[in-house]
């Protein structure tokens, strides 16, 4: 059995799409991933092969394309909605399932490949907000200008739809048509589909159950990760107490002077009496002195480390908020867009740690969170949330999608 799995995004869209194939294999199925291509040392390292997607994700986010890239957000997904029905259309050929997840304009390409294919097509979130639902609102997209008053989800989940068809209407279109499909009126609803899955942990981001749409949640897909930690790092996480990690993973920070960040976030921690632990990630963050309480690290093994560290700060993406969690580690959770304000929100509902204020942290600002992070409280209730977050998701998701193939295949169900 062939499985397809598509994502365009950072590694924390990658990541779980990297679980879930790595059980789907276990489990005997042929896997194909459809990534971009700043991730082939990542897909070679699990031993599964790449089809590249679309432009560099990192260039993308950074503002570092060059050439004739298109400049505008419908240019851009115009692009992108043809690069990815491109990709899946070569790369989904003789599959049974297209399982996708991501930029919702690559999505969108990637559902039209599958079904000009005939091929299964599910749609995949990665937290809950992502899918319609009249019991939270929708996230706010580039561009939007919500009517003032407005707070109603139905009606912000029109309005969502709506604005989705101004950005990507078109371009959808255009494909359907040269793919011989017809046109949708709906964007979002055509790529969402009448039963998305969930890979979100349901203590962590439970979804609110809703007529209005069938929504599988399997649980959070992680894939265990083995590697040792570096051993300079192992030597300063063994001179003193539990450090306070910092680190943004794929989140550029466009626009923010990160030598000042990197300054703010390094003092703050200091005038709680911690060592500094810094991530450079793509925000580049680095020290600012050569003082012996301060260590900077690339990327390395979350789930080795997050056990060893006072408090993560990070910038709430999905995966970094549930190692954490996992990890039992309180979180200052630092959003920037898309699905890390949820996390963020979720984190201080949870107890587990603080929402912070604004998408720049400052001295003042990142204090006042660490406040409410390091606090005996916070741990506690940090290590109790750990012993409810599941660690089966990637299982549970591929055996359901086996067992969904191979009833589809039975003469039972024809």
């Amino acid at each position: 059995m062939r499985v397809l799995l598509f994502t365009y995004g950072s590694r924390g869209d990658v990541e779980p799409m990297v679980g879930l194939a790595v059980r789907l294999r276990a489990l005997g199925a042929e896997v194909r991933v459809c990534a971009p291509p700043d991730f082939a040392e990542l897909l070679d390292g699990a031993g599964m092969p790449l089809t590249p997607v679309g432009w560099p994700i990192r260039a993308l986010a950074t503002g570092a394309l060059t050439g004739t890239a298109p400049k505008t957000l419908p240019e851009i997904f115009a692009e992108l909605t043809g690069m990815a029905y491109e990709s899946v259309a070569s790369a989904a050929e003789g599959c049974a399932v297209v399982l996708a997840t991501g930029s919702i304009a690559a999505v969108a390409g990637a559902q039209t490949a599958a079904e000009k294919l005939g091929v299964p097509y599910t749609c995949v979130g990665l937290y809950p907000r992502f899918l319609p639902s009249p019991h939270h609102p929708p996230p706010v997209w580039p561009g939007q200008q919500l009517p003032s008053g407005v707070t109603d989800n139905r009606t912000l989940w029109k309005l969502n739809a709506e604005h989705m068809n101004v950005l990507l209407g078109e371009a959808v279109n255009t494909q359907r048509a040269s793919a011989g499909l017809p046109p949708t009126n709906n964007v979002r609803d055509q790529v969402v589909g009448d039963r998305p899955w969930l890979a979100a942990d349901p203590v962590l981001g439970p979804w609110p159950e809703t007529p209005e749409l069938d929504v599988v949640q399997t649980g959070a897909w992680i894939r265990r990760d083995d590697r040792p930690l570096p051993a300079d790092l192992e030597a300063f996480l063994a001179a003193g107490e539990p450090p306070v990690y910092v680190g943004f993973g794929s989140q550029p920070m466009r626009g923010t002077n990160m030598a000042e960040v990197s300054r703010a976030v390094v003092e703050a921690v200091r005038a709680h009496d911690r060592r500094v632990l810094l991530s450079r990630g793509w925000a580049d963050l680095d020290l600012i002195d050569d003082q012996g309480d301060c260590f900077a690290v690339g990327e390395v093994n979350q789930q080795a480390l997050f056990g060893r560290v006072a408090t993560v700060v990070h910038h709430g993406g999905a995966g970094t908020t549930t190692t954490a969690a996992l990890a039992g580690a309180p979180q200052v959770v630092v959003p920037q867009a898309g699905d890390q304000p949820y996390w963020a929100e979720r984190a201080a509902d949870l107890g587990i740690g603080a929402a912070h204020d604004g998408p720049t942290p400052t001295f003042e600002s990142l204090s006042a969170a660490l406040k409410t992070a390091l606090i005996p409280e916070t741990a506690a209730q940090a290590k109790a949330v750990a012993g409810k977050v599941r660690t089966d998701g990637a299982t549970v998701a591929a055996t359901l999608l086996l067992d969904a193939v191979s009833q589809q295949r039975s003469p039972e169900s024809a």
